[in-house]
């Protein structure tokens, strides 16, 4: 029974308390804080109807360390839960260093002012949270997150040496939008655009941005175009599985999205540096994040299903195999348990699993760690019982691309 804070009141903030206020034997208090308080009392009402829990609420800048501080030291959380924002991440965990507290975030830290995401700005404490005797647990989404427990659980159970992952992550939900992004437009615009990188033999190989596209078939979704991208979980699991000769991530996007996305690009709406209007300094990116829908608005008329998960080849028992493990996750069965969809689902269920996990203790250590250093079994049986299941197919062949 523990006090927890969660930071961050959007729609992986939103499942994450639902699914904590589901589990009152290990999350026995929970405040629910961000920088609109409506937003957490649209929250708590949710979760008072739903779960006849009731969460505490506050009003957080998560970018003002006195201020996070202050929320701490009254909250008195065993575990602060940092759904926010990436640009928030470093002054979350600067607050919980300060008030030896432990953290926990599901993407790692963006600079503002540069679309580059990189793990070394958090590695970067691994000594000051060691010394602080408290834990930092990274990544804890689904991507990065559940997949890169999958390969932990690939490596302990199903191959003695991986040689090549390949994370694929397909979103076959229609919102019935003419564009719209399914978790924060600005962040989700800064990955899509960014140059296309992956791990091989040793170091990376960088491309254009959406330049690589194959066709692949997924279960309960149907063939879909995915697109090479980078993605953080390959840094860390490059960092944490040398042996892994290449490392991959491809995500899929429908034709009108890319057109969209082009236009927008071409037009200059994409931009992060600042320009000029009526006298004002404004960033298009962000301008755009404010007129585009809101992704937590996008649950009541999503439909369809995500599939997300890694092909893995190696060796198991001096023999040549390939295995694949993926979750199917359902929009509308994610939108009646908890008012959110899928692409919000997926991630907030894997933050209150990773938060669980420290908690009760299955997880622990001090410093900052990725979440594939960890034994994925107990992780594994939860994500079982809690929403997300899991399958594990062997394929008759690598990949072919």
């Amino acid at each position: 029974m523990s006090k927890v804070l969660v930071i961050g009141a959007g729609g992986v903030g939103s499942v994450a308390v639902h699914k904590m206020a589901m589990n009152a034997d290990i999350f026995s208090h929970i405040t629910l804080a961000s920088r609109r308080l409506i937003s957490c009392e649209k929250v708590a009402e949710s979760v008072k109807a739903r779960t006849g829990v009731t969460i505490d609420v506050a009003q957080v800048d998560a970018d003002n360390v006195e201020e996070t501080i202050a929320l701490i030291e009254k909250v008195q959380p065993k575990l602060v839960v940092n759904l926010a924002l990436p640009y928030q991440d470093l002054a979350i965990m600067d607050a919980c260093l300060a008030t030896k507290t432990d953290y926990l975030d599901t993407a790692n830290y963006e600079p503002r002012d540069t679309a580059k995401f990189e793990y070394s700005w958090q590695w970067a404490y691994q000594d000051r949270f060691k010394e602080a005797g408290i834990m930092a647990l990274l990544g804890s989404g689904f991507d990065p997150g559940v997949t890169s427990v999958f390969a932990s659980y690939i490596k302990k159970h199903l191959l003695d040496r991986i040689d090549t992952l390949d994370i694929l992550d397909c979103n076959g939900g229609d919102h019935g939008q003419h564009f719209a992004t399914n978790f924060n437009p600005e962040i989700n615009i800064r990955e899509v655009t960014a140059p296309s990188r992956h791990w091989a033999n040793g170091a990376w190989v960088e491309g254009p941005a959406l330049s690589h596209k194959q066709v692949f078939d997924f279960d309960q979704v149907g063939e879909k175009n995915m697109y090479l991208m980078y993605h953080e979980e390959l840094e860390s699991l490059a960092t944490h599985y040398p042996e892994i000769q290449r490392i991959r991530f491809w995500m899929t996007f429908g034709d009108a999205y890319l057109k969209h996305l082009e236009v927008l690009q071409n037009v200059g709406m994409t931009r992060i540096d600042p320009v000029i209007y009526n006298g004002q300094e404004i960033i298009p990116l962000q301008f755009l994040k404010a007129v585009l829908p809101e992704p937590s608005s996008l649950g009541s008329t999503t439909k369809g299903k995500t599939n997300i998960g890694d092909i893995a080849t190696g060796q198991k028992d001096g023999q040549d195999k390939t295995v694949y493990i993926y979750q199917v996750c359902d929009h509308e069965d994610a939108y009646a348990e908890t008012g959110n969809q899928a692409v919000s689902y997926t991630t907030g269920v894997p933050a209150m699993i990773g938060a669980a996990m420290m908690l009760t203790g299955a997880w622990k250590g001090d410093g900052v760690f990725n979440i594939e250093q960890f034994d994925p079994d107990p992780f594994m049986d939860m994500l079982n019982k809690h929403g997300l299941p899991w399958q594990v197919k062997e394929l008759d062949a690598p990949l072919a691309f």
